[in-house]
């Protein structure tokens, strides 16, 4: 008579093997479909959605500079910051690639560091291609010099733009010397902008220094029209006028290249 077995205290007996089904498996970089669900997970993280609208291939570059612009110290992680390293590399991209014909610069900006914006704008100056700067919301204290780096400018109706005295942080040494860089600093970004805007420089400084518009603050506010009137943007408008300006442009540039050619 056969002897049972029996199974020893502690011990189970073990499950037969089934192969894991297709859609239990890890997906792995070879199968299809895991590219898909990979970009679909960064769109959502990125953009906070699942689904980017899919666009032809364009001629016009888009430049967004948002939040605070950061300099050579930087800023705590729950600022929204542009870095400058970003920015200039894809500006020189912009100008090496033949199949880019223009650039659009949107700007939403509180401002930030003096030399980083401007070292952004003169970059924007020394484009060769076709460019179109929009103010959405707000391009504040050095945003302004960005803005009007651009051929031309445009700003929506309810978007404002601050023009300020500039500031320094940190500690300061209350000597003379420390006054006269502020004023060789505050004289850089009046020129910048005076020079790339139709405002002359003596109604920009009464702008910047006027008293009583502010209430903690020397400066002005400007609301979209009034940032127009005084000559500092060209027009009031949207992104359907910057792109149309931007097509204009690069078919001028265009036309004059093909009359030398």
């Amino acid at each position: 008579m056969a002897e049972e077995k029996k199974e020893q205290p502690g011990m189970h007996a073990e499950a037969p093997f089934t192969p894991p089904s297709p859609e239990e498996e890890e997906p792995s970089p070879e199968r299809p479909g895991f590219r898909r669900a990979r970009l679909a997970l960064r769109s959502l993280r990125e953009f906070g959605q699942m689904n980017v609208a899919a666009m032809a291939v364009s001629p016009i570059h888009c430049l967004t500079i948002v939040g605070q612009i950061e300099g050579h110290l930087v800023l705590p992680p729950k600022n929204k910051t542009t870095k400058y390293e970003h920015i200039i590399p894809q500006l020189v991209a912009v100008e090496q690639n033949p199949q880019i014909k223009a650039l659009l610069i949107i700007l939403n900006t509180v401002g930030g560091d003096v030399e980083a914006g401007l070292a952004i704008a003169e970059m924007i100056v020394g484009l060769t291609k076709p460019t179109v700067s929009l103010v959405l919301g707000g391009g504040h204290s050095i945003g302004v010099p960005i803005a009007v780096a651009a051929d031309y400018s445009f700003i929506a109706e309810t978007a404002t733009m601050t023009i300020h005295p500039l500031r320094l942080a940190g500690t300061l040494i209350g000597v003379p010397q420390t006054y006269e860089y502020l004023e060789k600093m505050q004289d850089r970004v009046i020129k910048f902008v005076t020079q790339h805007a139709k405002i002359g420089e003596e109604k920009f400084r009464e702008l910047m220094f006027r008293t009583g518009d502010l209430v903690r603050d020397l400066g002005t506010v400007l609301v979209g029209p009034e940032a127009v009137a005084c000559g500092l943007i060209d027009e009031v408008g949207g992104l359907g006028r910057a792109l149309r300006k931007l097509g204009a442009l690069i078919t001028e540039r265009e036309t004059v290249a093909a009359a030398r050619g």
